[in-house]
């Protein structure tokens, strides 16, 4: 498999899945300024649409979709325990988490990032994202991961969006429950093999 990626964007949690389901997987840099490979490859002639994550499967069909991809990634290996069995109650809350994070976390970073958006619009948003985090630091309470003990793919995705707020004015370091998770999962082997490979970890 080729799991296409940019270092610390949401592509960094299908790689830490990958590194946690202990999949062959290569992993291809792509330029998020330039959409192009380093061997100068136009990224929109593999993945139209332009953005990471983006894999290609051995047989050749093609997965996008950050949620989507850790899921197939974790189904490989179901003995991993990385999502519930299909059909059980604790799938549907992993899958719960999976769309809170990518809409009311992932997607309402969006304009922080971008350079076009007013400056009077960003503190709007940085409030309505605080309140999501202050949310999920409730949820964390008396937990190792968002699902108890297991760590899930919602973790890796977790994790991977909570990094962002520094980059864009967003403290989130007052609240305990959330730091000590982040530690927590960035001390996992894989997560860190993930952030060496990605070049974010010395």
């Amino acid at each position: 498999m080729k799991l296409y990626y940019s270092p610390g964007a949401c592509s960094l949690s299908p790689h830490i899945v990958a590194e946690e389901a202990g999949l062959p997987c290569e992993f291809i840099l792509v330029s998020t300024k330039s959409h192009k490979l380093q061997d100068g490859t136009d990224f929109y002639s593999i993945n139209p649409l332009g953005y990471v994550p983006f894999l290609v499967l051995d047989d050749g069909q093609t997965l996008r979709e950050g949620p989507v991809i850790v899921q197939y990634l974790a189904d490989q290996v179901p003995e991993k325990k990385l999502l519930p069995a299909v059909g059980s109650m604790e799938r549907y809350r992993v899958l719960e988490w999976l769309n809170f994070i990518g809409t009311e976390l992932h997607k309402s970073f969006g304009p922080l990032f971008k350079p076009g958006t007013p400056e009077d619009y960003k503190p709007s948003v940085r409030e309505a994202l605080r309140g999501r985090f202050e949310w999920v630091e409730q949820q964390l309470a008396g937990k190792d991961y968002l699902m108890g003990e297991q760590f899930t793919v919602a973790d890796a995705y977790l994790f991977t969006v909570s990094g962002w707020g520094k980059f864009v004015g967003l403290d989130l370091s007052d609240l305990p429950h959330l730091q000590a998770y982040l530690a927590r999962v960035g001390s996992r082997p894989a997560v860190q093999a993930a952030l060496r490979a990605e070049g974010l970890l010395k």
